[in-house]
């Protein structure tokens, strides 16, 4: 017993600070073969780049964040203090195969980082190891404990959220450019992080998918507490509301964080739900309808303030070209928020109009 209180001391909450987790990191990616499940790599990489030492794949891999590959006895050498779990699987498991890399990390003088759903001290080579070795197992994917249920009751300031018509396809990066946005306007802003990557690098926030059901929408409240009238919480979105699998945490989000406006974020190049094939991405429209009937229940002025356009897979032109389509076909300011440009601060505009 003594030895797993020990152990447990290790691990750290989800809620901690970024400034508590040793930096900087070597980024894992395992075996992954779809770049869609590697979002936590890609999303420090991009957000966080002076975290990231590089990356480590396994044979067989298929996906890179461009980051220099190195062993982690190299990236230890070059200052590397942790090793992240850069891959968000479905399911959030930590896989066979992964486990002899992550040992060798330890081994290599690294802490582990994850933002998996299996707990790292969960599994017996890597407590002993790090028991062994001195080092720490840290789960950024544990939410605070006695979250309070939902009231539904309306609160002050103005609240953002980022919805999807599929999971990993851009509500965290609108999220994040939209608060970067508001506040070189000088809009009093805070970004609100709700999955583990976007903790990583905010610093704090909740793990939505990792709380019981009953609380999902009081932990949402909890995150975007009462303001000041001109204060924005931008509220990063988890999943799909019509996502099979993930809708709950989607509904309990929108009940809770009450939006004035929300952002329907969109991968034009997917035609079916990423992990879930057999089901077809929704019309952003329709996305769109729900969201306002959905979220009339806690706020009856919730409106529409655009779209977020994933357009990773276009050229330039054909970005700005789908943009003016989808702004003229919807009567709303479509925009990617990576490229920026007019048409983002269009959809800015709207989204802070009175």
């Amino acid at each position: 017993m003594a030895q797993e209180a020990r152990l447990q001391r290790g691990i750290e909450s989800g809620s901690a600070s970024s400034g508590r987790l040793p930096q900087p990191y070597l980024l894992f990616l395992g075996d992954t073969v779809e770049a869609g499940f590697a979002k936590t790599a890609f999303g420090l990489r991009d957000w966080a780049p002076d975290l990231c030492v590089g990356e480590f794949a396994l044979p067989g891999a298929q996906v890179t964040v461009g980051l220099p590959q190195m062993r982690p006895a190299d990236a230890a050498d070059k200052g590397a203090r942790a090793l992240v779990i850069g891959v968000a699987n479905s399911g959030g498991y930590i896989a066979e195969s992964w486990i002899p890399a992550l040992v060798e990390a330890l081994e290599a003088g690294l802490d582990i980082v994850s933002g998996m759903h299996a707990k790292l001290v969960c599994i017996p080579e890597l407590r002993y190891g790090a028991e062994r070795l001195g080092r720490r197992l840290i789960d950024i994917r544990t939410p605070p404990a006695n979250l309070p249920i939902a009231t539904g009751l309306k609160r002050t300031g103005k609240r953002l959220l980022t919805v999807g018509t599929d999971c990993a396809l851009g509500k965290k990066y609108t999220a994040l450019s939209i608060a970067r946005a508001f506040a070189d306007r000088g809009v009093k802003t805070d970004f609100r992080a709700t999955g583990q990557t976007g903790i990583m690098i905010s610093g704090g926030g909740i793990p939505m998918d990792a709380v019981v059901a009953d609380f999902a929408a009081g932990a949402a409240e909890l995150l975007s507490p009462g303001a000041a009238p001109d204060h924005w919480d931008v509220i990063e979105g988890q999943g799909s509301i019509l996502h099979p699998a993930y809708a709950g945490v989607s509904l309990a989000l929108l009940h809770g964080s009450q939006p004035d406006v929300f952002v329907v974020c969109h991968d034009p190049s997917r035609s079916c739900l990423l992990g879930d094939e057999e089901f077809a991405v929704p019309p952003v429209e329709e996305i769109i309808d729900l969201t306002i009937a959905l979220g009339r229940r806690t706020n009856p002025a919730i409106r529409c303030g655009g779209i977020s356009l994933n357009t990773s897979a276009l050229d330039a032109s054909e970005a700005d070209e789908l943009c003016r389509t989808e702004t003229a076909r919807l009567g709303l300011p479509a925009a990617d928020p990576i490229r920026r440009g007019p048409a983002f601060d269009a959809l800015i505009d709207e989204c802070l109009k009175a």
